[in-house]
């Protein structure tokens, strides 16, 4: 029996779908991931994974995010820091009332969500324009963060069934949308209504992720502070963290 069940459990990860790192694998897997997704993702769902490609551009700017490499001051100058300040501030005027009820229902002040508005898209003027579903599922059959974006694409898959996505949406490379960039299992756990390409909706998204992620009222977000915690959950770059930080601290004038 015990020579039957290790016979079984080979012959499991025989038809798993494998993991690769050029596009030479890709269609195999996609084939052979719909065959372990059955029961757990809908037929109309992996029609749509079916007709994804495999995302070179994706592949590519996986590859190449030299930026994080940089100091707080290359990188904020890379990323035109002031101008994301000076504009933040602008819109923070125009968008009061918007701000006042976001921090009233989160917690949230406007500085770190116009921080993470500007560094994300340029304030909605930059979105991407990768295929999302092909984005998310070169990702998920890339070897190197394979566990991580199968649960995305998961995730992605339950969003074509709710109408979030399609197969014609389009995004930044890893998959994520909207004006804060969301990536799909984040849709799902902190997506408030309305569409994420709404910046309103984009806007109560990120301060709804922030509270998910220990946000306290009141307190402060500088690095050592209780609410930088909530601030590196949104991206695991240290020099990302710390833009966000400084520049969401201008723009509150603080």
């Amino acid at each position: 029996m015990a020579a039957l069940a290790a016979l079984a459990c080979v012959a499991g990860r025989a038809e798993a779908a494998q993991c690769g790192n050029s596009a030479a694998g890709f269609e195999s897997w996609k084939r052979s991931f719909a065959e372990e997704a059955r029961g757990r993702a809908s037929p109309a769902s992996l029609d749509a994974l079916a007709t994804t490609s495999y995302s070179t551009a994706t592949i590519s700017a996986d590859r190449g995010q030299k930026s994080f490499k940089l100091t707080l001051d290359q990188f904020l100058a890379k990323r035109g820091g002031p101008a994301i300040v000076s504009r933040g501030r602008a819109l923070k005027r125009t968008n009061a009332a918007l701000f006042d009820q976001i921090e009233e229902r989160y917690g949230v002040p406007p500085g770190p969500l116009l921080a993470i508005w500007g560094m994300e898209t340029g304030f909605g003027a930059v979105k991407g324009n990768i295929n999302t579903l092909s984005a998310v599922a070169t990702l998920a059959y890339d070897c190197r963060r394979s566990a991580f974006f199968t649960d995305q694409l998961y995730a992605a898959l339950t969003l074509v069934d709710r109408g979030v996505l399609s197969t014609n949406t389009r995004g930044a490379a890893h998959g994520e949308i909207g004006h804060t960039q969301f990536l799909p299992k984040n849709v799902i756990l902190y997506g408030t209504g309305g569409s994420l390409d709404s910046a309103p909706a984009a806007l109560n998204a990120t301060a709804n992720f922030l509270k998910g992620h220990g946000w306290k009222r009141g307190a402060g977000y500088q690095p050592g502070e209780p609410n930088f915690a909530a601030i590196q959950g949104w991206n695991a770059a240290s020099v990302y963290q710390r833009a966000i930080a400084q520049l969401g601290r201008q723009i509150d004038g603080q």
